[in-house]
């Protein structure tokens, strides 16, 4: 909130707290002494979220545009720019993911193959599944 005020913005406990709890996408948490925010995913800056690794469900979704198909047909999911692959417990939300980007297609993960395999998967305070890649012969379209 500080920040804020530097830099012109007004911005209250109330408000902020407000913001947290009503976030669609639980995109953001206290710490538990309640004095700092975090986003719980999706980072920017290089940032050690404590997640610890944990089994994930045999199968999970990622929802990404149509135009990206061919691409991830060849090289699989690749984070990019960003710290993990995000996944999906549910393909309502992957497709509401992938509609974001473009005419959407939903890519069913073999999460649990995966992780018998030895790949690492975490779980967000949001509850986005994250790992590092997902090759291609762990991908299947819906």
């Amino acid at each position: 909130m500080e920040a804020c005020r530097k830099h012109g913005v007004l911005l209250d406990r109330e408000t902020l707290q407000h913001i947290v709890e009503t976030n669609d996408k639980r995109r953001f948490s206290f710490s538990e002494d309640g004095r700092k925010i975090r986003a719980n995913q999706g980072h920017s800056v290089s940032i050690d979220l404590n997640l610890e690794p944990v089994k994930p469900p045999e199968r999970l979704y990622h929802g990404t545009a149509d135009r990206f198909l061919l691409s991830i047909r060849e090289q699989g999911l690749v984070k990019g720019n960003r710290h993990h692959v995000h996944l999906s417990e549910d393909p309502v939300t992957a497709r509401r993911v992938g509609m974001r980007h473009g005419k959407p297609a939903i890519l069913q993960i073999l999460a649990g193959e995966m992780h018998q395999d030895g790949y690492t998967f975490f779980r967000s305070a949001n509850g986005v599944w994250l790992t590092e890649f997902v090759p291609v012969h762990y991908l299947r379209e819906k």
